[in-house]
């Protein structure tokens, strides 16, 4: 009897895992010598010792954001409204480069929360902002991460394994990176992985619609077609010019799991050459690549919802090219993961373990031991996202609990002088306040029906307000000194 050949899923398992571990091989080989027998200071870990070459701050940012969230997540949408995201996004890598990269630089920042303690003169601002990074960190992008990578390879495969199974080994991949190679493994990772993503991401995108015979507009609603969001959708039309910009700006100017990247280049210039080819990538190839298999799965499938890129990828791509894309998938997925898991090890070594339990004699060894219990935690947190409509814009709603109170910290620190530190706490905790009872109570009772993006710019600016008015009550006089001095120190 001959030997029955394997079926198409088991050969896309055997892809899949082989390229994994290649991918793996190439980065030991490019890292090794350079991890942890390295070093053991905070900036070998953390950022690569100030060594990654342009290329690698591009591949780094750009994989960072590009994982299952948006794969998953903005395909399951299922229209292409949905591409205004990235193509904001360009703005705000533009304002990453030319704005916040040399202040990041002149103040020889490992964290970004480094920087508000030194325009402030206070280190409490740092560390509530620090706590408010790890809490979003542990939260939301970590178990998000790999609930939206786990639902890609589950609804690819057609297994009924359950979620929390390759929940688990995704994450158990992601920490070894973090913890054996640091940021160094991660960036190199990003990089190669990102070519693979990006290219086979785009071969997707022909073959979805070659198998509508590039008629991407018979049978699906204008509402899924159209640029211009409606009141009800995800993005209404008007959201553009008012919060969605500053959502950009911290994303990609403010957020520790971004910056870091852009940090660890050796000179300004090297960093702003990575964040500009970096721009660059998200206008031009990132926007079809997260929209248009979503709309083919609703013409090809009907309203599926975050199934719909899974479906479709194991639809149109043949059995062993489906198990590369499975691979380089994971990737995605491992390198967000662990670079969201570096940046967390980063936030809490630097700006808490050193300053309440001691000084960190071996980077390497305290972060192996903070990263296993994170990923311990993010992968419990899992199932919690599992009843979400949209995880793409779950994250974005959920992100405003701390994106603009934070976004005002920085605003207030470096657009005024003299204004000190608990009047900027007082503003960050204001903000998330008014969010918070915005979206657990205030608009699922009615109270409030604006848009969230909307009420972000409502956020920002009694955030920033509040900071000033309790800044005069404490009997400080702030000053407006606007944009000329912002890349010099707080006075």
């Amino acid at each position: 009897m001959p030997t029955e050949l394997p079926s198409v899923s088991t050969l896309q398992a055997l892809v899949c895992i082989a390229l994994t571990v290649l991918m793996g091989a190439v980065t030991w080989w490019k890292v090794r010598g350079k991890g942890r027998g390295h070093g053991g200071t905070g900036k070998d870990v953390f950022l690569a010792g100030g060594g990654l070459t342009w290329p690698f701050v591009a591949g780094s940012i750009t994989l960072t954001n590009l994982s299952t969230d948006q794969l998953v997540g903005m395909n399951g949408n299922q229209m292409l409204l949905l591409a205004w995201w990235e193509i904001a996004g360009f703005f705000g890598l533009m304002i990453l480069a030319f704005v916040f990269v040399p202040v990041y630089y002149r103040n020889n920042c490992t964290t970004v929360t480094e920087l508000l303690e030194r325009r402030y003169g206070g280190r409490s601002i740092r560390t509530l902002v620090s706590g408010l990074f790890l809490f979003g960190n542990i939260v939301i992008y970590l178990p998000a991460a790999l609930y939206s990578g786990s639902l890609f390879l589950g609804s690819m495969f057609g297994t009924e394994l359950p979620l929390i199974f390759f929940a688990s080994l995704l994450a158990a991949v992601s920490a070894a990176y973090t913890i054996f190679g640091g940021l160094r493994a991660v960036a190199v990772m990003d990089t190669f992985s990102g070519i693979g993503v990006l290219g086979l991401a785009l071969v997707i995108v022909f073959l979805a619609l070659a198998a509508v015979d590039f008629d991407l507009v018979t049978g699906v609603p204008a509402e899924r077609l159209t640029m211009i969001g409606g009141d009800d959708s995800p993005i209404p039309w008007h959201t553009l010019l008012t919060g969605m910009l500053f959502i950009q700006i911290f994303y990609w100017s403010t957020n520790q799991n971004i910056t870091q990247k852009a940090m660890a280049a050796p000179t300004v210039r090297e960093a702003q050459k990575g964040v500009l080819t970096a721009a660059v990538i998200r206008i031009l190839i990132i926007p079809p690549i997260v929209v248009i298999p979503g709309v083919v799965a609703y013409k090809l499938f009907g309203d599926v919802g975050d199934a719909a890129y899974g479906r479709l990828v194991a639809e149109v791509l043949p059995g062993w090219l489906a198990g590369a894309f499975a691979a380089m998938v994971a990737a995605a997925v491992i390198t967000t993961f662990s670079a969201v898991l570096n940046s967390t090890v980063a936030l809490y070594a630097v700006d808490f373990h050193e300053r309440f339990v001691g000084k960190v004699a071996d980077h390497w060894h305290l972060g192996a031991i903070v990263s296993v219990c994170v990923t311990l935690l993010a992968v419990l947190l899992v199932p919690v996202f599992q009843d979400a409509d949209s995880i793409i814009n779950l994250l974005q709603q959920l992100n405003g609990l701390f994106s603009m109170p934070i976004l005002s910290a920085f605003i207030v620190g470096l657009l005024f002088r003299q204004v000190a530190a608990p009047a900027a706490i007082f503003g960050v905790l204001w903000g998330f306040g008014i969010y918070a009872a915005y979206t657990f109570i205030w608009q699922p009772q009615g109270v409030i029906t604006l848009h969230y993006i909307h009420f972000m710019v409502i956020v920002l600016a009694s955030s920033v307000i509040a900071a000033l008015v309790c800044n005069r009550l404490l009997g400080h006089r702030s000053r407006w000194i606007g944009f000329a001095d912002i890349r010099g120190p707080a006075a």
